[in-house]
């Protein structure tokens, strides 16, 4: 009997990270991965699947799914939609006449990525100690995973590619990144936070998810 469930588990596992990936992917290649906030104004969800992919499943697979977020993002900036910062995120791009990517940008691209379903998964253990509803354990579980990748992305690039970055978009470093985390930064972390906590609570109930 223990055999048996141990190997349900498995197969319940798998089926979770292939789903997840599955959903990172498409939100990656496609429009998808991109929620209006204002008419000139929107929100990645990449992050939103490794987030709730890790309150399910816990950190070694949150870190495994946030790994699949930093992939999409590599291939995305290598070689499907490049833009004039995806040097900061892979090797493989050079702005022209300027700046090209290095190892740091492998760092940038799968580090903090790899954090968020680390970070996710321990917040919401933490506070699900003592929110029985588990509701505001998966809304912080979402805020902080948002928080941690954009935080980690933006000192990677501010360490390694402060100058670079700055002219690429134009502007003093300090300035640039504080408007990108406060029109960009803060609305991904109120999403994360909403859609983790209404997403989350009746996918335990469908996945019969211990919660305690």
């Amino acid at each position: 009997m223990t055999t048996n469930r141990r190997s349900n588990e498995k197969i319940r596992r798998m089926a979770l990270l292939a789903m997840f990936s599955a959903i990172i992917f498409l939100l990656g290649l496609t429009p998808l991965g991109m929620i209006p906030i204002t008419p000139f104004m929107k929100a990645t969800t990449l992050h939103i699947p490794v987030i709730i992919g890790a309150i399910l499943l816990g950190p070694v697979d949150g870190a495994i799914l946030g790994g699949v977020f930093g992939l999409v993002s590599f291939l995305t900036n290598s070689f499907f939609a490049p833009s004039l910062t995806s040097f900061v995120f892979t090797p493989l791009y050079t702005l022209p006449g300027a700046h090209q990517g290095n190892f740091w940008s492998l760092v940038i691209c799968f580090v903090p990525r790899i954090m968020v379903g680390v970070a996710a998964a321990w917040v919401f253990r933490l506070i699900g100690r003592w929110d029985k509803s588990k509701i505001g354990a998966c809304a912080a579980a979402g805020l902080i995973g948002s928080a941690v990748n954009t935080a980690l992305v933006f000192g990677g690039i501010a360490l390694f590619f402060g100058d670079a970055y700055a002219a690429a978009k134009g502007g003093e470093l300090l300035t640039v990144i504080m408007g990108i985390i406060l029109t960009y930064g803060v609305p991904e972390m109120i999403v994360g936070a909403i859609l983790a906590a209404l997403v989350c609570k009746p996918l335990m109930v469908l996945t019969k998810r211990r919660t305690a």
